[in-house]
């Protein structure tokens, strides 16, 4: 899979069949996503605190006190308790689908309910042991040639296991209406390149322990590999990656090439099996980084069998650890969420299950879902407000001083070409091929991962289907998509604290109004700014126009460089500049579309608080994480996202209307000096 950071989430998914609208919402249990909050909680307001000192600290302070982060969980506020709370709601529709096993074969029910019953079956997984997992081992055993190699390449990228690339299928940066191959550096075991090169303490710290963890899995395999050479293997192509700066470059992506220049890139591939296994066609392609298939090349003429066979055995041991039984499940953990991010347990086993039957067969269960809890009125609402939004950063483009009538107009023909796709799709994915069974729980996994790798593949050559969606519609998240110019809001996000029916315009505006604004101005930050309303990687910039945007962008640079999570280690501002310009953007166009609602619409002082302060507390309230140290050092390493704390502060702090809310005075720290103060739509 790509690590290609354009997309909020990239999935392997695809559609078939008419999806019908939702049936009536049925009665459920009450829980925490049922609970209207009609205005902003009040009670989770820390009132000793300045709002015009720290605003994180006023907005959700005193929920946070009160709610310590959870020893499963990274991260934690009302928002990520809400998405758990929402895995709640998906084990319900399972624990009822997965009583029965009278299914019709192939059937919605049949699938989601017999993948998340073999996953449920602790006991079976246990008396099995590693043993699912021996004829895969056995295929890498048995690697005696660069055939074998080639062959068994071929079958661990069959069920999504990137060894030492990824192949997956997009629409072409130059031509969207097509969809062609794509591939994309992967095969790393740490999270991004930096953790095998950087000299830092922490990164010194972090291989030592994950050679200890690769030595703890092969131990528990019953193998003899050498970490030593597995890390070395693995430190070749990291030093052969971009890093995460660069990888937010699309340009620094875009390479179209033809298969046969595929093939003088990386001769001692074969490509040509790969194609003929894969059923792909040998039309136009892109490769993003083309050092490291040169890099992948060299270790295919130079590498010993016996290093690939160690190095592929670990890769696949990595991959299936969380599907297996309990020592190699506890492994993983240990590394990846408890070394890496701090979490001291694991989840309750059901919410592993719920979250692995949503990642692999997510528009099944999601079907289930939106038939329950996602009503049309509440889409209906939530597109009305999608409307609104963009309305209001049409005048705020229209209204720019700083950017020229030809540039303006490019803009709007973006603007106004925008897809908007709110709740589930309108056609479903067809899963009824995919063989799932109640015995094996790997062998489910393995299946549904290949359905997905072979449904994703088949996509390749053909036009581009817009009803795809790129989350499953119980994810409790969004994005933007440059290449197909769209907008997306799954069902999961729609749920109180982002969304509710009976909350005040103030609340809805300011929580998920906020994010539709996000997500609006991707199509408009440093990344989506390079592509035009039809989706092309293509200048629609006056030179003048262009250096004013980045200067503009750079102010917000400088701004997040500033912030710091410990000291010595601050937010990398290149890293988050879309992030930052999306929740600034973001802020200042829900609000707008906020004011023009509240025109139509007039709301009063409510719990001592004006429309304008419930608007801005609303969005403290949803982004105002508390998050574990680890992980905040891992986000400050790898993701474009800024920790909740500087989400809130940051684009707050620039904004005249939230100054103007709260009587905050120049010289206070929610107030940015006029020289610093950024300011981009």
């Amino acid at each position: 899979m790509s690590r290609r950071l354009l997309f909020t989430l990239c999935a392997l998914c695809a559609c078939a069949g008419a999806a019908p609208p939702p049936a009536q919402v049925a009665v459920s249990k009450p829980d925490a996503l049922t609970t209207a909050q009609h205005g902003v909680v009040v009670s989770d307001m820390d009132t000793t605190q300045q709002p015009c000192t720290d605003f994180y600290a006023y907005a959700n302070g005193a929920w946070r006190a009160a709610n310590p982060i959870p020893a499963s969980m990274q991260r934690w506020s009302r928002r990520w308790q809400a998405g758990e709370s929402n895995k709640e709601r998906l084990r319900d529709i399972l624990d009822e689908i997965a009583k029965r096993t009278d299914w019709p074969k192939g059937s919605i029910e049949q699938l989601v309910g017999d993948y998340y019953a073999a996953c449920m079956d602790e006991a079976r997984i246990e008396q099995l042991g590693i043993a699912p997992l021996l004829p895969l081992l056995g295929q890498v055993d048995g690697i005696q040639s660069p055939a074998d190699l080639q062959r068994v390449l071929r079958l661990l990228q069959a069920i999504a296991i990137p060894v030492p690339f990824a192949l997956g299928a997009r629409p072409d940066q130059h031509q969207p209406t097509r969809t062609i191959v794509d591939v994309a550096a992967g095969g790393l075991g740490m999270p991004d390149r930096d953790y095998y090169l950087k000299t830092e303490a922490r990164f010194v710290e972090a291989r030592a322990q994950y050679i200890a963890h690769l030595g703890r899995m092969f131990a528990l395999a019953g193998a003899r590999d050498s970490t030593e050479r597995v890390f070395a293997f693995e430190k070749r192509l990291a030093e052969a990656s971009l890093d995460n700066v660069a990888l937010r470059d699309p340009k620094k992506l875009d390479h179209l090439m033809s298969f046969s220049e595929l093939q003088q890139l990386a001769p001692h591939f074969d490509w040509s099996s790969y194609y003929v296994d894969a059923h792909l066609p040998r039309g136009p392609l892109n490769v993003e980084e083309p050092k490291f298939l040169q890099a992948m090349d060299r270790e295919l003429a130079e590498t010993a069998l016996a290093d690939w066979r160690s190095y592929l055995r670990w890769q696949l041991l990595a991959s299936a650890a969380p599907s297996l039984s309990k020592p190699f499940v506890e492994e993983s953990f240990a590394f990846n969420q408890k070394y890496l991010g701090g979490v001291s347990e694991m989840k309750p086993r059901w919410k592993r299950c719920v979250e692995s039957t949503d990642q692999l067969l997510g528009e099944a269960l999601g079907r289930k879902y939106v038939e329950r809890y996602f009503p049309p009125a509440a889409k209906a609402r939530v597109q009305e407000q999608v409307r609104n939004e963009v309305a209001a950063m049409r005048d705020l483009i229209e209204g720019l001083a700083w950017m020229g009538p030809e540039t303006k107009k490019k803009a709007l023909e973006k603007l106004n070409t925008f897809n908007t796709k709110v709740g589930y799709p309108d056609r479903w994915k067809d899963y009824s091929h995919v063989e799932i069974r109640r015995d094996v729980y790997w062998v489910d996994v393995a299946a549904a991962r290949q359905f997905n790798v072979d449904d994703e593949r088949a996509t390749a050559g053909k036009l581009t289907d817009r009803g795809r969606w790129d989350m499953t519609p119980p994810t409790s998240n969004a994005y933007y998509n440059p290449l197909l110019n769209e907008i997306v809001f799954p069902a999961g996000i729609l749920q109180p604290p982002a969304f509710d029916l009976d909350a005040t315009d103030a609340v809805n505006y300011g929580a998920i109004g906020v994010v539709i604004g996000h997500e609006i101005s991707h199509g408009f930050d440093d990344q989506g700014a390079q592509y035009d309303a039809e989706g092309r990687l293509q200048n629609w910039w006056t030179p003048e126009d262009l250096a004013a945007f980045e200067a503009r962008g750079q102010c917000v640079v400088r701004q997040f460089e500033g912030y710091f999570i410990e000291p010595g280690l601050h937010h990398n501002g290149k890293l988050v500049l879309g992030e930052s310009i999306g929740d600034l953007a973001g802020a200042r166009v829900a609000y707008v579309a906020f004011q023009k609602a509240l025109h139509l619409h007039p709301e009063g002082i409510r719990d001592g608080l004006t429309p304008n302060r419930q608007f801005f507390v609303a969005w403290g309230q949803f982004r105002g994480d508390a998050i574990r140290l680890e992980t905040q050092r891992l986000m400050v390493q790898g993701d474009p996202h800024p920790i909740g704390k500087f989400r809130v502060i940051g684009p707050l702090s620039n904004l005249a209307e939230f100054q103007e809310a709260f009587g905050c005075k120049a010289g206070t720290a929610m107030v940015r000096p006029a020289d610093v103060r950024c300011e981009v739509w």
